[in-house]
């Protein structure tokens, strides 16, 4: 990617699976320009480098010390988020984090004050909200299209990962599970519909404690769960809206939804958040049918070859320009609110329902800011 004038410099930390959709993704923004990448493992680094023509640093801290870097993005494994984005927050330059925030509320919460305490501008995936369907369907709960929301449903359904994942291991110890794997993109997506949730109540039970991998080239035969993998949860948002969700890990077949927002005049239906493009539908009182909603922006992802997909970076750009002084969608207070409500569905609430400790205010809604 070139640099252009005014271009923003990034830098990528950690050269893994999801790495390609980051350096394919930041390529369809003017604004910005990958610097260099890094990862611990050299060779994973070094072939990064090499499809992607980007220059390979020998650590993280190379990396951010390269005054061309402005925005460090931390892709590594979920366990070492903490580490690793607090090695970068002491950079001094703006950090942008892959979900979860942290593997826990109270090792998130710290790292928030330690980039508030050295003005560190911090952002966090899931940004898949600021795609057209996020965007479209929080356009139609603005103009009132369904009336007062009342209700919401949400459900995150199995990854099937012990059918494809040479090892799934990461998902069921802790760090994993359906609530921070496939929950932020979830909750992330209702905050941005209906605000800031005030309380919740979670209930979470263990379901096979052993999961056999059957996939091919496999490198482990089963796996021994550690933590819960299914959570029931009843979210009460500031708004007054009462959103009933599920995570888990033990539903495999199914006839759910993604995500339903209930109001006073209809039913809008939310395609998979944890995409950026989809079909928002309505159907109001009365009709006899569903329709679809045009988006109000155009696909991130719509107009490229499936066969690169999927890609990453809406995020990134929206953190670039709070740089400028535009507002800040994933910053840091909107992904602590969305840990601190991840956590409690993870865990379980045990002895009813909690008061979130966290607010947030909804992120503005957004512009398209990529090209064609």
């Amino acid at each position: 990617m070139a640099s252009g004038s005014g271009s923003v410099g990034v830098g990528i930390v950690g050269c893994g699976n999801i790495s390609g959709a980051y350096f394919r993704g930041l390529d369809r923004f003017d604004g910005l320009h990958i610097v260099g990448c890094t990862d611990l493992d050299r060779g994973l680094a070094t072939a990064a480098g090499k499809r992607y023509s980007v220059p390979v640093f020998d650590s993280s801290e190379a990396l951010a010390a390269d005054p061309d870097v402005q925005i460090l993005i931390n892709l590594t494994p979920p366990l070492a988020h903490e580490t690793v984005t607090r090695a970068l927050i002491a950079s001094d330059k703006s950090v942008f984090t892959e979900k979860p925030l942290t593997a826990s509320f109270a090792s998130a919460a710290t790292l928030v004050d330690e980039a508030r305490e050295r003005g560190v501008l911090f952002g966090s995936a899931p940004d898949t909200f600021l795609g057209a369907a996020g965007q479209t369907a929080r356009a139609a709960v603005d103009d009132g299209l369904i009336g007062d929301v009342i209700g919401a449903t949400a459900f995150v359904t199995h990854s099937r990962a012990e059918l494809w994942h040479p090892d799934p291991t990461f998902l069921f110890i802790r760090g994993g599970g359906p609530a921070l794997d496939m929950g932020p993109y979830y909750v992330s997506a209702l905050v941005n519909l209906l605000g800031p949730v005030a309380s919740l109540y979670a209930a979470v039970r263990i379901g096979s404690t052993v999961r056999p991998v059957s996939t091919p080239g496999r490198r482990i035969e089963s796996v021994d769960v550690a933590i819960p993998t299914h959570s029931g949860a009843v979210l009460t948002f500031a708004s007054g809206a009462i959103a009933t969700v599920q995570m888990s890990f033990d539903v495999w077949e199914h006839r759910l939804p993604f995500i339903e927002l209930y109001g006073s005049k209809g039913t809008l239906s939310v395609p998979d958040p944890n995409d950026y493009d989809g079909a928002v539908s309505v159907r109001l009182n009365g009709e006899s049918e569903w329709r679809e909603l045009p988006p109000v922006i155009r696909g991130f992802t719509a107009s490229v070859d499936t066969d690169q997909l999927p890609l990453r970076g809406p995020g990134v750009a929206d953190l670039a320009h709070a740089l400028a002084g535009e507002p800040l969608r994933v910053g840091a207070d909107f992904a602590l609110h969305v840990i601190e409500v991840l956590d409690h569905i993870a865990n379980g609430t045990r002895d009813g329902a909690v008061a979130l400790t966290t607010t947030t205010d909804r992120p503005a809604p957004a512009k398209e800011t990529w090209t064609a």
